[in-house]
């Protein structure tokens, strides 16, 4: 145990160290890291990093797992290779876990704050039960009022939260009445999308850095919003297109895309994580799994249909105590019947929010969904929706 606690804190301390470096413009090449890092033998390496990240499994002490990425590039690849996707591990451990799909055989228990004087959004790891915490930060979302629409902008920064950063993972936009929205991805979900180009990605693709990895939005999915025959007792009613995952994704054994790292745009936001650089900027080393094949289909979403309660005079969901508050914006997403015959796949929820607090709201969701797709699903809700109510 001493020696995992030497090695921990090392590394914590060499991202430290190259941190300062940066700072008064000092260059620290990989080589240099190396060289100083690199000659410990790999079986030993190997079982501190594993020891360390099986220890250190929730955060903040998660971090150590993150330092040890950033120490040289030996370090980087045996702990990509320990570290295991949320949907293997119900873990987020690096930026990239919030574009991977959740974990399949429970809720991933997430949080939104939500900050009306500036119209922003805050996405959290939830941390313990308790509902008023502050979690592990993930995402973050900016609305922006336009004409005809309305952009939420989603960022891994809270603190630029602007179309043209590099913490800019991608957007939901709706039409003017505010029923319709199309959630787009920063970069390729699948090697089939097609970019929508925009005025600004039309000025970058002046320049281009690679052919195969176009400067984009790519739409992953379609929300809409249904006239609801309950009106404001009843919740809303949903559908989700999720243009980039299979209908064969709910099934047992079935795949969803899954992104492995960011592209180039984003590896500046990283300096001192070696871990999300790479040589090669092809799509095939950022995507893993299947294409939507069209006679596949694509997952469908829809909200579960609420019940009459008698005693209380109303209709509800059943949330197991992860929501507090009756609101028109709680919703429970399952599979729809448009996915093919109703299955004990079809029953379960993958997406859960509901209001807890003035402006606090939980967010719950797994398999084959990310917590970029669930948090731009929940952004939705968040719209007045007139012609629906």
């Amino acid at each position: 145990m001493g020696l995992i606690r030497s090695m921990r804190s090392r590394s914590q301390r060499v991202v430290q160290e190259q941190e300062a470096a940066e700072c008064v413009g000092v260059v620290v090449g990989d080589s240099m890291r190396q060289s100083c890092w690199a000659n410990m033998p790999q079986e030993l390496l190997r079982e501190v990093l594993l020891r360390i990240e099986a220890s250190e499994d929730t955060w903040p002490p998660r971090k150590s797992v993150v330092s040890c990425a950033g120490v040289c590039r030996s370090w980087r690849h045996i702990t990509k290779d320990i570290v295991k996707t949320p949907e293997l591990s119900s873990k987020i451990t690096f930026p990239i876990s919030v574009k991977q799909p959740g974990p399949r055989e429970n809720l991933l228990r997430c949080f939104i704050k939500r900050n009306r004087s500036t119209q922003t959004y805050y996405l959290f790891l939830s941390l313990t039960s308790t509902l008023a915490e502050d979690g592990k930060f993930l995402l973050a979302a900016r609305k922006c009022r336009r004409p005809t629409c309305t952009d939420y902008i989603i960022s891994l920064d809270a603190d630029d939260m602007s179309k043209g950063s590099n913490s800019y993972v991608g957007k939901l936009r709706s039409n003017f009445l505010g029923t319709k929205f199309t959630i787009y991805d920063s970069q390729l979900p699948h090697t089939g999308a097609k970019i929508m180009k925009s005025r600004s990605t039309r000025l970058v693709n002046l320049k281009q850095v690679s052919p195969k990895v176009p400067t984009g939005n790519y739409p992953v999915a379609h929300i809409s919003y249904e006239l609801n025959v309950l009106g404001s007792r009843g919740p809303r009613r949903m559908h989700c297109v999720m243009d980039s995952i299979p209908a064969t994704a709910i099934e047992p054994g079935g795949v969803a895309p899954t992104q492995t790292e960011f592209s180039l745009n984003n590896i500046d936001m990283f300096p001192s994580f070696p871990f999300f650089r790479s040589k090669s900027n092809r799509v095939e080393n950022s995507m893993s799994g299947p294409l939507v094949d069209q006679k596949d289909g694509m997952l469908v979403l829809k909200n579960k249909a609420p019940r009459w309660h008698e005693q209380l005079q109303c209709w509800c969901l059943n949330f197991h105590g992860r929501v507090t508050i009756a609101s028109v914006k709680n919703f429970q997403l399952v599979a729809s019947a448009e996915n093919g015959p109703a299955g004990p796949e079809h029953d379960k929820i993958i997406l859960q929010f509901g209001k807890v607090g003035k402006d606090l709201f939980t967010m719950d969701y797994r398999y084959p969904i990310s917590a970029f797709q669930a948090f731009a699903i929940c952004l939705s809700s968040f719209d007045t929706k007139i012609a629906c109510e």
